[in-house]
């Protein structure tokens, strides 16, 4: 079960990550329509955050990058996603999301990573992995009122490959308040988005 990534070498599909929801469409994490993956851990604890269930380092959903690719497969079929966001808890902290964003890319998705790490802290390989990096710590001292989906003024873009060069006014435009609640068939309610 493997891949051949951009270099011609396999990429491992049984690699597991720790999810903690999965939202197959939206439009509240990232220019146009695309998947978002929240993983469960942080092991960076903002005061503050907006997910503060999602830091405890727990297992939530243990899936294979194999598993959450057909279901970003599933969902372009379905929705017509662009592409892929991947928040937390603290996405890298998941051991195979590199492999993941490089299978998303191999398949044509865009890819956004939220992290609360800085672009200098992480990996090469993950940094080269994905189109769009949104780095550091969430400051709530500093909140940002301005920006989409950007907690606070310290937090920086990056635009690693020029697939949303045009589209990186998206998170400098006006606000706009966008809240998007799904209920799991578990009556699990969870909401996304702008909801300073």
């Amino acid at each position: 079960m493997s891949e051949l990534n951009k270099k011609g070498l396999p990429l491992d599909l049984s690699k597991k990550l720790n999810v903690a929801h999965i939202n197959m469409c939206t439009e509240a994490e990232g220019p146009f329509k695309r998947m978002a993956i929240w993983f469960q851990g942080c092991n960076i604890l903002c005061e503050g955050c907006c997910n503060p269930e999602l830091q405890p380092i727990v297992i939530a959903h243990i899936m294979t990058v194999q598993e959450i690719v057909d279901i970003a497969l599933e969902s372009q079929k379905l929705y017509g996603i662009e592409g892929v966001t991947f928040l937390g808890g603290e996405p890298t902290l998941q051991e195979g999301l590199c492999v993941l964003a490089k299978i998303m890319a191999n398949n044509g998705f865009g890819t956004i990573l939220f992290t609360g790490r800085t672009v200098e802290y992480l990996d090469k390989e993950m940094v080269e992995s994905v189109d769009l990096i949104v780095d550091g710590k969430f400051d709530e001292q500093q909140i940002d009122n301005t920006r989409n989906l950007i907690g606070s003024k310290n937090q920086r873009i990056h635009l690693i490959t020029d697939r949303y060069n045009k589209y990186e006014d998206w998170f400098h435009k006006v606000r706009e308040k966008r809240v998007e609640i799904n209920i799991s068939q578990s009556t699990e309610l969870f909401i996304s988005g702008d909801i300073m």
